[in-house]
């Protein structure tokens, strides 16, 4: 059985986040929201901090056995026009989350298999990467400090919820990052057309590697390519030169963990 708390003028102030984090927005204590109800159960299923959640009546009546161990958390019931006055947008979906964003986690603790973004500029990509890491058992998730944090809104949504799945970790540069991973045994496979480029097909995958992926219009600087161990490349049909970076990456990590 959970409590809860009808919207009055006494905890408007409190819900206020649910509109202003809005896209790549976080506050000093790392809250971030969620929004539509498949993205918020996944969450529940997590152990991520959840600080409320702002939904009808229809979504506590349906979903009350995934809330129940959840404490000192705040449930707040209101109609589906409140929400999106308060919200400041018409929205599809009867729930939301306020949740706080696991900690990063230290490139030394990710896994023998790392999916790494380079100069990412879209948070669709960054969102569909992560799910597709996820189904593909592909764990480790390792971002550039100036891309799309993985837990902003949309991000989160094209997700699906699932980068709670992974393990996310955000490096300052590229090169420093590299050479540490190096260090510890991992080969780095750029994913890039070159002429010397091995084809995806005939690549030898090493136990413990890094895909990375390049920049949606520009792919890899060349100084990137020269420190990668191996570049490969997707076979495509003559005339197609490039698929997008989430469909390659999805199509890439299937062959990595399938070798």
């Amino acid at each position: 059985m959970i409590d809860l708390i009808p919207i009055d003028d006494s905890n408007k102030y409190e819900l206020k986040i649910y509109n202003q984090l809005r896209e790549n927005a976080f506050t000093e204590d790392n809250s971030f929201i969620a929004d539509s109800p498949k993205v918020v159960n996944i969450l529940l299923q997590t152990d991520i901090e959840v600080k409320s959640i702002l939904a009808t009546q229809d979504y506590y009546d349906e979903f009350s056995h995934l809330l129940t161990s959840r404490d000192a958390v705040k449930f707040f019931v209101i109609n589906k026009k409140e929400m999106e006055t308060i919200v400041g947008h018409k929205i599809h979906h009867n729930c939301m989350m306020h949740g706080i964003r696991p900690k990063e986690i230290a490139l030394e603790k990710l896994d023998n298999n790392i999916l790494m973004l380079d100069e990412i500029t879209s948070t669709e990509n960054v969102g569909s990467i992560a799910r597709s890491a996820a189904a593909l058992g592909v764990n480790s998730y390792l971002l550039p400090k100036q891309a799309p944090h993985p837990y902003s809104r949309r991000a989160l949504r094209v997700s699906m919820g699932h980068i709670s799945k992974l393990k996310v970790s955000i490096y300052d540069n590229i090169f420093e990052s590299i050479k540490l991973l190096k260090q510890d045994g991992y080969k780095i496979y750029g994913a890039e057309l070159t002429p010397n480029a091995i084809q995806l097909s005939d690549v030898n995958i090493s136990k413990k590697w890094v895909l990375l992926m390049g920049h949606e219009g520009k792919g890899l600087s060349q100084e990137v390519i020269d420190i990668c161990d191996e570049i490969v490349s997707i076979e495509m049909a003559d005339g197609v030169r490039s698929l997008n970076v989430a469909v390659a990456a999805s199509l890439m990590m299937y062959k990595f963990k399938n070798f």
